[in-house]
Parts: C-alpha cells; sequence; structure tokens
C-alpha cells in the first residue's frame, strides 16, 4: 500500500477575484504501516492536503496516487478507495448519527455490502480494538463521553478494514488523559492491524513520541519530512512558521548551552530523563 501526491496543487476559487493556492506542488509517499505526523500553522494546507488523500477534492494541478494508480483517472473507483483510505475528520463526533453505538460502528460495513452477520463482527472487533467497553455498545453515542465518542468515530472506520487511518486533529478538545487514551489505541492498532496513519496535530508533544516521521507545511508547502528529532532541531525556523518544538528541546538546547553533554535530539520525556542522567551520571565520575 502506499499513497503518492505527485506535484500536487490545489487552489481554492481559481479564476476569480478569491483565488487562493492552498497546496503549491507538493510530492511525498505514504507507505503501509507508516506512523506520520502532519503539523502547520492554521492554513498551511495541512486538512487540504488530507482531503485529496482521500479523493474528496481533485487535485488541480498534479496526481494523486493510490498503490500506483492515479485515483482521477477514468474508470476508478473513488468509493471503494475510501473504505481503504478511512478519514476521521476534526470533532469526528459530527461524524455520529445513529440510534447506538454499534448500529453507528455497522455503517461503514453495511455500505459496502457485507451481510448484517458480517457487519456486526466487523464492528464488535473494531470497538474492541479501539478499547470501547461492551457496556458502551447498545448506547446512544451521544451519551458518551468526548474521548469515547472519538473512539466510537475511530472504530467507525477501522471497520471499513482501511489500509490507511487519516485522522485530522483527533484529539482536539479532549482532557489530557481522553488525549492519551486515543493516542494509545491509534498505536496499537498501527501495530496490530499494520496500517499506516497520518495524524494532523497541533500538538507537538503528541508527534514527538508517537509518530516516525513528521511533514511540516506552511504556506501550502512541504518544509520538513523527516524523523521527529531531525524536524525540531529546527526549532528555531518552526518559530518563524508560528510553531514551537516540544518543551523538551527547549529544555535540552538550554543545558548544551551551559556545556552539559545531552543529545538535544531526544525530545520525549523518557528519552530526555535518559540522556540528562547519562550527561550527569558522566560529568561526575569525570569531576571525581
Amino acid at each position: 500500500m502506499s499513497i503518492t501526491l505527485e506535484d500536487a496543487v490545489y487552489t481554492y476559487s481559481k479564476g476569480t477575484a478569491y483565488e487562493i493556492t492552498a497546496l503549491d506542488h507538493v510530492s511525498l509517499t505514504i507507505e503501509q504501516g507508516e506512523f506520520v505526523g502532519v503539523i502547520g500553522h492554521t492554513g498551511s494546507g495541512k486538512s487540504t492536503m488530507v482531503q485529496l488523500m482521500n479523493g474528496l477534492i481533485r487535485p488541480t494541478g498534479g496526481r494523486v496516487l493510490y498503490n500506483g494508480e492515479d485515483i482521477w483517472a477514468e474508470q476508478y473507483d473513488r468509493r471503494k478507495l475510501r473504505f481503504s483510505v478511512g478519514l476521521v475528520f476534526q470533532y469526528p463526533e459530527h461524524q455520529l448519527f445513529e440510534t447506538t453505538v454499534l448500529a453507528d460502528v455497522c455503517f461503514g460495513p453495511k455500505n459496502q455490502g457485507l451481510s448484517p452477520e458480517e457487519c456486526k463482527h466487523q464492528a464488535v472487533k473494531a470497538l474492541e480494538q479501539v478499547g470501547l467497553s461492551e457496556d458502551c455498545w447498545e448506547k446512544s453515542p451521544f451519551e458518551l463521553s468526548g474521548g469515547q465518542k472519538r473512539k466510537v468515530a475511530i472504530a467507525g472506520v477501522l471497520a471499513m478494514n482501511p489500509s490507511v487511518m487519516i485522522l485530522d486533529e483527533p484529539t482536539a478538545g479532549l482532557d489530557p488523559k481522553g488525549r492519551d487514551e486515543i493516542l494509545e489505541q491509534l498505536s496499537y492498532l498501527r501495530k496490530e492491524r499494520g496500517i499506516a496513519i497520518l495524524l494532523v496535530s497541533h500538538s507537538m508533544e503528541d508527534v514527538a513520541e508517537y509518530v516516525d516521521r513528521i511533514l511540516v507545511m506552511n504556506g501550502g508547502k512541504k518544509i520538513f519530512d523527516d524523523t521527529p528529532g531531525n524536524v525540531f532541531a529546527h526549532y528555531k525556523e518552526l518559530e518563524k512558521m508560528g510553531l514551537a518544538a516540544p518543551q523538551m528541546t527547549y529544555i535540552l538546547h538550554a543545558l548544551a548551552e551551559k556545556g552539559l553533554p545531552v543529545d538535544t535530539g531526544a525530545i520525549t520525556l523518557e528519552k530526555a530523563r535518559d540522556t540528562i542522567l547519562e550527561a550527569l551520571e558522566n560529568r561526575d565520575r569525570r569531576q571525581g
């Protein structure tokens, strides 16, 4: 599985006085099993990019390929594509509408033409994998907490057995516990099912903790595409784009400037702790 943007361009209100280029000649590929974070200021092109990947909008230039096929070629089945490339919107609880949680999660498999028994099997499997307890399944989704609603929305996409899940700010508005639960479940799903996950987020700590690779968008262009450590090494450039690095980046750079030989690329709390302790132990050993 792979999704490729090939010199993709998207322009809103093309040919009018309100013309805006939201995506400006972007090329990238997402491979099977990758966990990729997408960061960028509001208006940077993040949401436009993920809608192109799902076939919701058509590029005004360039191509979008799924497994090497142009998704806008004549006769291409974009409906089938959307089962393979699942998109969970920001505030995904707005996607919920059925009378019970189980019925809501069955909706996607039903549209795929599966039998009622197969729909229920897929829905139950998805609900179990997102960690939503069975006592919630017959409740109205609107009775649930914010974090539980997000899990239902994710399960609704997961029940269609996608190869890719694209999530646009799935933790927005959640408390820290709810945010951590969602991200832990996504990490688990990636390992359990081998699906690719594309996470659009404003939280630098979240992407630092969970993803393998970060895409940085600014002004419709792809600015960086690298590992979290390499991307956040450019924290001063990120600040000029209205972004920040994880707090650990600033702390470690401050310690390095004071002469403590820490690894400034250790961007998670656990790795930062380890490099600070190691540096202190080495210093004490030398002084002793």
